[in-house]
């Protein structure tokens, strides 16, 4: 597949539709180095998912029936805020561990949803069925081109607002985002994989060879907790050799809590994983080697605000 392609043309395709999301320098967080940011937690509905989303509908022939996801949370609110924009019907499946913050805002936007119990494969399984009885398009969260396009215009959109780093450090759960980013570099820069150690279904893949099951749990399971990681993602990772750190949830808690008492930015567990690998010495960058973070989510349990 010509990825370049792909991602140029999602790109143009949700130009209007989603959010040029900010970057920033910090010299914050206790390191002794700077770090570029970008801020894809200010995306629509608080994570990047928009994107895979709205290339997803606008690049199809979206049935009478409308659509139906799985997600954890993040992705099943971005189909439901692009269906809704985009006048289809959207029926969203998320499990139990999704939470009451996301499921509010799924709710919120107008979507039809149905909370299931268990993890997300077994959300993914309820919408499986769904789409074969009712005729609606599956959206999947993470391993399909038109998803992993979409979200590969995120890394498009940073490099053109001049992403000075060798090293891109992106939390990876299905492995959606981080295809993207790999879609796009094509080994232009160093993309290092974070995952919690209790969901790190790339890790156990890369270790593996080949794609296989994880047991998943911890804080951030409800963004990060696919049980497997996708084919796309795989193959991506497999063909650019790519690292993989592993992070507690205490580095997590601590990374989520830098960010707000830095900066001012209330993120997820999942949103915070990258930069925890920093923060931990999960990852060490040699000492002329410039990193960036990739703050993916924004979704915060409990909502604050509530």
């Amino acid at each position: 597949m010509d990825w370049t392609a792909e991602i140029e043309a999602a790109a143009a395709r949700i130009a209007g539709h989603i959010v040029h999301t900010p970057v920033m320098r910090s010299d914050g967080f206790g390191l002794s180095y700077p770090i570029e940011m970008k801020l894809e937690q200010m995306q629509h509905t608080g994570s990047f998912k928009a994107r895979g989303a709205f290339n997803t509908m606008l690049s199809a022939d979206v049935p009478d029936a409308g659509l139906a996801a799985a997600s954890g949370g993040n992705h099943g609110a971005a189909v439901a805020f692009a269906a809704q924009a985009l006048g289809h019907r959207a029926h969203i499946f998320v499990p139990e561990l999704a939470g009451p913050s996301k499921i509010d805002l799924i709710r919120g936007i107008g979507a039809e949803l149905t909370v299931v119990q268990g993890e997300y494969a077994n959300a993914l399984q309820q919408a499986k069925d769904y789409e074969a009885t009712s005729g609606a398009m599956q959206i999947h969260a993470y391993d399909a081109p038109a998803t992993v396009a979409g979200q590969g215009t995120c890394m498009r959109e940073w490099e053109a607002q001049g992403l000075e780093a060798d090293t891109v450090l992106i939390a990876v759960g299905g492995g959606g985002l981080i295809a993207g980013a790999l879609a796009w570099l094509k080994g232009r820069r160093k993309v290092v994989a974070v995952e919690p150690v209790t969901s790190c279904a790339l890790h156990a893949a890369r270790a593996a060879g080949r794609v296989v099951d994880v047991d998943v749990s911890g804080i951030a399971a409800n963004a990060l907790g696919a049980r497997s990681v996708g084919d796309i993602c795989f193959k991506l990772a497999q063909a650019q050799a790519v690292q993989v750190a592993l992070v507690t949830d205490r580095a997590i808690e601590l990374a989520q809590r830098a960010l707000w008492q830095t900066h001012r930015q209330l993120v997820e567990p999942a949103g915070a994983t990258a930069l925890a690998a920093l923060m931990s010495g999960a990852y060490l960058p040699e000492p002329d080697e410039k990193v960036a973070v990739l703050v993916c989510g924004g979704n915060v349990a409990p909502d604050p605000f509530l």
